[in-house]
């Protein structure tokens, strides 16, 4: 059983059995509440899950999958934070996903997307976040990883469609956890994909006082 959290867009947890069926799930498209409706959300999806192994229908937790992005600095910490919590406190690893990765199967499966295609997460300021896809499964095959595109003049190669997401899965980056640990494959380092640093940073001495 593997639990998937998300935090790249809105908020989306899902816990999935390793037939795939989706024992419980929760997620909104909230762009500004991660940190408020992540923990209710956790608690009422493990709930579900630890019921249904307690019940025999599920195997016990194995593992926790969090979407690295990309996406905004604060609302992707809050994700990727709390995944890491689970997994040091349930004893399991910690599976990083990038999040494009759940959209892009969740196209090829329901026949949406085929060939080669794009996914895009608006980075605001005029920006996009694109990665490209060649439509494969189990897992879908990156042709060109994230990047940073202007919204305005970005056109892909020819033939290449966009497709533009507000959400991520959660079940579908279970699923493309679950693919790659039945194909042997290794997860990419748990290191957010940010849409760009922060517009804060952390001072670096004693402020000046003038009088």
């Amino acid at each position: 059983m593997l639990l998937a959290i998300d935090t790249s867009a809105g908020t989306a947890v899902a816990a999935v059995a390793g037939d795939g069926r989706v024992l419980a799930e929760r997620s909104t498209a909230d762009t500004r509440r991660h940190a408020e409706v992540i923990g209710p959300f956790l608690a009422e999806v493990l709930a579900g899950a630890d019921a249904a192994a307690a019940g025999g229908d599920a195997d016990p937790l194995t593992g926790v999958v969090t979407g690295i992005g990309p996406g905004p600095f604060t609302g992707l910490r809050v994700g990727i934070a709390a995944a890491r919590a689970v997994a040091i406190a349930r004893g399991v690893p910690l599976l990083p996903v990038p999040s494009h990765d759940a959209v892009a199967l969740d196209l090829i499966e329901g026949g949406v997307a085929a060939g080669r295609f794009c996914v895009v997460t608006d980075a605001r300021r005029r920006e996009v976040a694109v990665t490209e896809y060649a439509a494969a499964l189990p897992v879908p095959s990156v042709v060109r990883p994230a990047r940073l595109e202007p919204r305005l003049g970005f056109a892909p190669d020819e033939g290449v469609v966009l497709y533009e997401v507000t959400e991520i899965p959660a079940t579908a980056l279970a699923h493309v956890a679950a693919a790659r640990l039945a194909a042997g494959a290794t997860f990419p380092d748990p290191q957010p994909l940010y849409l760009r640093a922060p517009d804060v940073t952390m001072p670096t001495g004693p402020k000046r006082v003038t009088s």
